[in-house]
């Protein structure tokens, strides 16, 4: 069958954009889709189930700095930070496979220059297999502060017990397996990892690892993970 955007008279418009979730009516939801879409502040994307970019809006592209043209059919994991590939690719296989129905992750735009972060979420909008564009990113972008200003975290130092912490966590350690190996109650942990979460700016453990790479505090390409030694504060 031709492409829908291709051939836009072969079908109806509303075809083009995925369906929201428990609508009943699904020209009306695709009616509001469309607007959501075209326009939120929000950096969104429809990709298809092998996660390549079908369509993007103006805030995505201006994330991205990248034109229409650019990105379609592009996987949408190739245009961000290289440290975020394999985790995304991780959660668009377990979305197109129907294991769950969304995930987040931090992630950076691998833009030629002033690089912008912020935190993804990608959704399975229907199970129809036949859609064109299964699953929908978005974007929120940091807002810059002080204490993580764009160019970098370089102003951001943790405690040698927080590197350390840091280091277990990007491994893959769980708060009973800290406290063993590290001699510190379970409530101990928990207090460093949620200091380490205002430090970065992030909701949970699977962000501060990402924007932990991103803003190379761990060092890339290591295993297991090291915490470069500018980014732990002098004894």
């Amino acid at each position: 069958m031709p492409d829908a955007l291709d051939c836009p008279t072969e079908r109806p418009r509303d075809d083009i954009y995925p369906s929201l979730p428990h609508q009943r009516t699904p020209s009306r939801s695709a009616a509001m889709f469309r607007s959501l879409f075209e326009r939120s502040g929000v950096g969104m994307a429809a990709l298809d189930s092998h996660s390549r970019i079908r369509r993007a809006n103006d805030a995505m592209l201006a994330l991205l700095d990248r034109s229409t043209s650019e990105v379609r059919d592009i996987a949408f994991a190739d245009l961000l930070h290289p440290d975020s590939r394999f985790r995304l690719q991780v959660g668009f296989d377990q979305l197109r496979l129907g294991r769950t129905g969304r995930f987040t992750e931090y992630v950076k735009a691998a833009r030629p220059e002033n690089a912008v972060g912020g935190n993804l979420t990608a959704l399975r909008m229907r199970a129809d297999a036949r859609a064109d564009s299964p699953l929908l990113v978005l974007i929120q972008v940091d807002p810059p502060t002080a204490e993580c200003p764009p160019g970098g975290a370089r102003s951001t130092l943790l405690s040698e017990m927080e590197a350390s912490i840091l280091e277990k966590v990007a491994a893959g350690a769980s708060t009973v397996q800290l406290a063993g190996q590290l001699h510190l109650s379970c409530k101990g942990i928990e207090y460093h990892v949620s200091a380490m979460l205002r430090k970065l700016d992030v909701p949970n453990r699977p962000a501060l690892v990402s924007r932990a790479y991103t803003l190379g505090i761990l060092s890339s390409g290591s295993w297991p993970p090291r915490v470069q030694q500018e980014y732990v504060k002098s004894p």
